[in-house]
């Protein structure tokens, strides 16, 4: 069994408020799990209005397949959010 586990921070400078943070990471989850097959969810820094850490993680028989899922969803996370990502942790155990 592989397990893979990513880290994504993502900076919001518009944002005003929790709300609007809520608004954008609400939105990436759902589309996340909507597409994907990872487990996702706000892993830090829930009482920073500016600032989103996402947790993911996935587990297959091949490390290949873990880390190509991975990046997909990194990719995807590019495309799909004006925010800035700063840094990306991901981890094949």
């Amino acid at each position: 069994m592989i397990v893979g586990t990513a880290e994504v921070t993502i900076r919001i400078p518009w944002s005003q408020s929790l709300k609007e943070k809520r608004m954008v990471s609400r939105s990436l989850i759902q589309k996340i799990k909507n597409k994907f097959n990872v487990s996702i969810s706000e892993v830090e820094h829930q009482d920073n209005h500016k600032l989103l850490v996402l947790g993911l993680a996935t587990v297959s028989n091949s490390s290949s397949h873990v880390n190509k899922s991975l990046d997909e969803v990194v990719n995807f996370i590019y495309d799909n959010t004006e925010a800035e990502v700063e840094d990306i942790n991901i981890e094949i155990l």
